[in-house]
């Protein structure tokens, strides 16, 4: 599923795809705003570049990618809409620092975020560390998509109360509020290696882009506040693309359902007729760029802001790190202290207790700690023995309890757990992938599992069960089902196996999302090469 975005990659100022940025953001009532950051570490001092850096850039998360979605005040479709990713990496950012800032304080631009004040600090901070004082300090007028959120549960009346301080994941509301599945995996990747892959790209731009499409949702709410909110979003999908009113009658099958329209600025340029210098741009014509030509807001989006509207408002004590109140805090030993000791206990050491050499049945079997429980699905999914903690919030001998009593190796990402090694041998492995497929094609090459295809989904993905052997007619499915689960009134036309876990009693038949499941995990596990 295709929704047709125009996306673009804006890596200097002298470029048309910055000045189609800057031609955007001058035609636009409302943009979304989203940043993703690398985090700094004490390792990054010995760095020379970043040694001589201030301060400012060490204390705080270093913003290295920029998400600008723009949609022209002139066309309510959406079809105008273009997702810019500024990278600051690559960009002078004493050049972007002016435009940015009146992007920011400009009261004809309505800006949408998703807890977008952290953000702020961090960019701030890294626009500050190169000499762009005193950073940024105000961002209105502004809404962020959990109030919005809020809004709309309550039917936009609000009734003068604060949206709550707890709200959900951006995935959450845009599953809720469009019926989109917002993939997070590339989330906690390292978004400071270039060149960016497609698939970050693509994540980038969802991030920003939905925001738009949530607050269009809002939009409708508000003009039409005497409807409910399925007639709203009836209103609001008969005003967009066709890929999105589709979305709204498909049933959503796969993890990640943005497909991107890259684009190149110059073919914009020429069918727009925008009219861009032939020659390089000077910094005095770029340092300090004016939004003065931006349309005022419209009458609904007028009402909106004076309603709803917010501003961010940075105090000089948030500029500033916070320093940790416990005194004499415990070193770690210096033994810890070593990458290359962490490397080196981080590596698979083996064998495992399943190998047959210690008397084991050669069934390979995993634990997944709480920052893996994810890759467990995975596992099981291409007929891999993988368990989860039995507690909700185990301590780590817990965990190490576990895996020594059921036989297994624990998966993780905390280092911390690497220490407990000596209590149990060899049976934590620190996995150094953070997306569930890289992470599943890591587990199989570390411990060289053979999978077939004849092990794909042979394994409950809900309980780690097993299936029973005998497949289940219809009649057999439905006497199974009672009481327990819905079998959908489609597949009784069809003429389907049924397989039952023999743990939880979950019901499987070989529809379409078993079909997908199935090719995706031959693709992960190349097991057609």
């Amino acid at each position: 599923m295709v929704i047709p975005v125009e996306t673009y990659l804006v890596t200097a100022v002298e470029s048309l795809e910055y000045e189609l940025l800057k031609s955007s953001l001058a035609r636009s009532s409302v943009v979304g705003l989203d940043a993703e950051w690398k985090p700094w570490s004490r390792e990054d001092d010995g760095d020379e570049g970043t040694a001589k850096s201030s301060a400012a850039l060490r204390s705080f998360p270093t913003v290295t990618l920029l998400q600008i979605a723009c949609r022209e005040a002139t066309d309510p479709a959406g079809r105008g809409t273009r997702v810019f990713l500024v990278d600051l990496l690559a960009l002078e950012l004493a050049e972007f620092w002016g435009t940015l800032r009146d992007v920011f304080e400009s009261p004809h631009v309505l800006k949408l975020g998703f807890r977008f004040k952290q953000d702020l600090i961090y960019l701030s901070s890294t626009f500050a560390a190169q000499g762009c004082h005193p950073g940024f300090d105000k961002v209105e007028p502004f809404m962020d998509i959990t109030s919005v959120y809020y809004y709309l549960k309550t039917g936009c009346t609000g009734d003068g109360k604060r949206p709550p301080k707890q709200s959900e994941s951006l995935a959450t509301i845009c599953k809720q509020v469009l019926g989109v599945v917002l993939s997070k995996e590339l989330q906690c990747s390292d978004w400071s290696i270039r060149p960016l892959t497609d698939e970050q790209k693509l994540y980038a731009a969802a991030d920003a882009y939905y925001l738009l499409e949530i607050f269009d949702v809002f939009q409708c709410s508000f003009n039409h506040q005497d409807e409910s909110l399925a007639d709203s979003l009836e209103v609001y999908s008969s005003r967009v693309s066709s890929g999105l009113k589709d979305l709204f009658k498909a049933p959503v099958v796969c993890d990640n359902v943005l497909g991107i329209k890259f684009g190149r600025a110059s073919d914009i340029v020429k069918s727009s007729g925008y009219a861009l210098p032939s020659v390089p741009l000077s910094s005095e014509s770029t340092s300090t760029p004016s939004l003065e030509s931006t349309l005022p807001l419209d009458i609904s989006l007028s009402g909106i802001v004076r309603k709803y509207g917010e501003r961010i408002l940075l105090q000089e004590s948030e500029r500033k790190p916070r320093t940790s109140k416990r005194k004499g805090r415990r070193q770690p030993s210096a033994s810890w202290k070593s990458k290359d000791h962490l490397a080196m206990v981080s590596d698979w050491q083996g064998p495992p207790p399943w190998d047959s050499a210690g008397g084991g049945d050669e069934c390979p079997r995993f634990l997944c700690d709480v920052m893996v429980e994810g890759l467990a699905k995975y596992l099981r999914c291409v007929g891999i023995d993988a368990a989860i903690p039995s507690v909700k919030k185990p301590e780590p001998r817990q965990l190490i309890e576990q895996a020594h009593k059921e036989k297994r190796v624990i998966l993780t990402r905390d280092a911390k757990l690497l220490k407990h090694q000596y209590l149990i041998g060899n049976q934590v492995y620190k996995l150094k992938s953070l997306i569930k497929n890289d992470q599943l094609l890591e587990v199989i090459e570390t411990f060289q599992l053979k999978i077939s295809e004849e092990q794909l989904m042979s394994r409950c993905s809900k309980c780690n069960g097993r299936f029973i052997q005998k497949p289940l007619s219809i009649e057999e499915a439905v006497a199974a089902s009672k009481g327990f689960q819905v079998i959908p009134n489609c597949l009784f036309k069809r003429d389907l196996e049924f397989w039952q876990c023999m743990d939880c009693g979950q019901l499987y038949w070989e529809g379409t999302q078993y079909q997908n499941a199935v090719q995706r995990f031959t693709n992960v596990c190349k097991l057609t090469d």
